[in-house]
């Protein structure tokens, strides 16, 4: 059964007129190991009060990398569903939705109706107050100044049907002047670059921030969230004195370091404007230098690298096989595409930063196995990506995963994934943004503390929907899928003060009865 809307019947949850206010007990273990490696395990309990405040606000999303692929799908199917516009394809008549959102076409379990049995389920975006998508205001940034219609039109993601309703609705639409350096991403991006800031960096990052807030102004939104959406940059080398602490970075931008990246000059111009900032592509972006610079203004920061694919295929399937005992050793992933992503992907130091977020993505399960594992052993792992321009954003993915099994046996799994790229990016971007602005009407604070506090800047949460999820310093990254959407599920429970689910079901195994049957 799916519910629309719920209320907790608790003592521990109060309603109030602009919040919901829950108490919470946070159960976890702490494994201590001694030089012997004998384990000590202590159960710990933290009881923690959860405020989360039940305004939505206008919320304006500015795309570095707004006329892309990406950019322009995004922008043009929020409008063909706040319009709802419908479409004719060979198949018939197509209507809008969000399909691929965990926000807006996913579902959590809330309980079980005692008297039919029957489970109860709620949309994610019903748990607490959630921006609509329809609601979004979208704008942002390009190195081409295509308006979104024909940069739509250029992208080739959408039917032609769909594209000749929005053409009206979007041809109005042009992305800002955008950095560019053309050492970051590939030569074969400097055609398109005809919408370009020019000046020093610090004179450019200082354009940005006065972007930011004269879209916020002219939109008249409460919030401004920034997300990069644009070419894969090669990585920044880390130099002491330049970008490792947030006082160099400052200084680095002022005199014009090499090393300064377009999207770290992006983030650090929404960081100082209050503005969370999340990456959406492999390359370094948060460097030492901008996570200080994160963690001093209390701005979240998120990345990097959409998860959309063949990666999040990857980290459901490598958890599955290490959990059932079986041992991965070789992944081979191959995937070719011919969009401009995979343009600007076909210049090798472009491609070493994808290649860097889609291996990474099975350390921890490795790691939680060793078992199966040595210390420092890890399987042969092979990312290969071509650009065929012919198939443009059809992007076609091989994999092969052999392991090793029972007395020595192997198993071999082998598949293909044909996927539309921005159609499966869009709406990630969409659950990022929606996410983010949650995460920030949501406060806590411990037992004996009288002030609420925000999260820890660097926003782990969104690990679900990245390749190379960032984390808070001295924590551990976690990459299998189903632990990345339990976390999502359980923050949101925690808010409304319900418990997490632990799927043990005990209600129907345990107080049986004469006749068999639960009492």
């Amino acid at each position: 059964m799916l519910a629309n809307s719920f209320q907790v019947n608790s003592p521990n949850v109060h309603y109030e007129d602009s919040s919901i206010v829950a108490d919470y007990v946070y159960r976890n273990t702490e494994a201590s190991i001694s030089n012997d490696n004998n384990v000590v395990i202590t159960p710990k309990e933290t009881k923690y009060t959860f405020k989360t405040e039940t305004k939505v606000p206008k919320l304006g999303v500015m795309i570095v990398g707004l006329g892309g692929n990406n950019g322009t799908t995004v922008v043009a199917s929020c409008i063909a569903n706040r319009e709802g516009i419908t479409w004719r394809t060979k198949r018939g008549v197509q209507t809008p939705n969000y399909f691929g959102s965990v926000t807006q076409s996913s579902t959590i379990y809330l309980g079980t109706d005692p008297k039919t049995g029957e489970d109860v389920f709620v949309p994610l975006k019903g748990m607490v107050p959630m921006v609509d998508p329809n609601d979004v205001v979208w704008g942002g940034w390009d190195i081409s100044n295509a308006n979104l219609a024909d940069a739509m039109e250029r992208a080739e993601v959408l039917d032609w049907d769909l594209q000749r309703q929005l053409i009206p609705l979007m041809k109005n639409i042009r992305p800002l002047p955008a950095i560019y350096i053309p050492d970051f991403i590939a030569a074969n991006q400097k055609d398109r670059a005809n919408n370009v800031l020019t000046g020093t960096k610090i004179e450019m990052m200082e354009k940005i921030r006065k972007d930011i807030r004269e879209f916020k102004a002219a939109n008249k939104v409460d919030k401004v969230i920034v997300l990069w959406s644009a070419n894969t940059e090669r990585f920044a080398d880390i130099i002491a004195g330049v970008n490792d602490t947030e006082a160099n970075l400052l200084d680095a931008i002022k005199r014009g370091e090499e090393e300064i990246s377009p999207s770290s000059l992006y983030a650090v111009a929404s960081i100082l404007e209050g503005c969370a900032y999340i990456n959406g592509s492999p390359q370094n972006t948060f460097v030492p230098g901008l996570m200080e610079m994160a963690i001093t203004h209390k701005v979240f920061i998120g990345g990097d690298d959409f998860k959309s694919g063949q990666t999040k295929i990857k980290s459901v399937l490598v958890d599955f096989l290490i959990s059932a005992g079986i041992k991965p050793t070789s992944i081979v992933s191959y995937n070719h595409l011919g969009n401009n992503d995979g343009k600007n992907l076909s210049a090798p130091k472009q491609f070493r930063s994808k290649e860097i977020s889609k291996s990474n993505v099975v350390d921890d399960m490795v790691a939680s196995n060793q078992v199966l594992y040595k210390p420092n052993e890890h399987p042969d792992h092979c990312v290969v990506i071509k650009y065929v321009p012919y198939v443009g954003d059809s992007k076609r993915a091989l994999d092969e995963y052999t392991s090793e099994i029972f007395m020595g046996g192997t198993n071999t799994i082998a598949m293909h994934n044909t996927c539309e790229d921005s159609l499966l990016a869009s709406p990630i971007i969409i659950d990022l943004a929606i996410l983010c602005e949650v995460m920030q009407r949501i406060t806590y604070k411990t037992e004996g503390d009288n002030q609420y506090h925000n999260f820890h800047p660097v926003l782990s949460i969104l690990s679900y929907l990245c390749k190379a999820p960032i984390v808070p310093p001295d924590t551990p990254v976690i990459n299998a899928l189903f632990k990345q959407r339990s976390c999502i599920d359980n923050v949101l429970r925690a808010c409304v003060g319900l418990p997490p689910e632990s799927n043990m079901r005990l209600e129907y195994t345990t107080n049986l009865n004469s006749n068999g049957k639960s009492e």
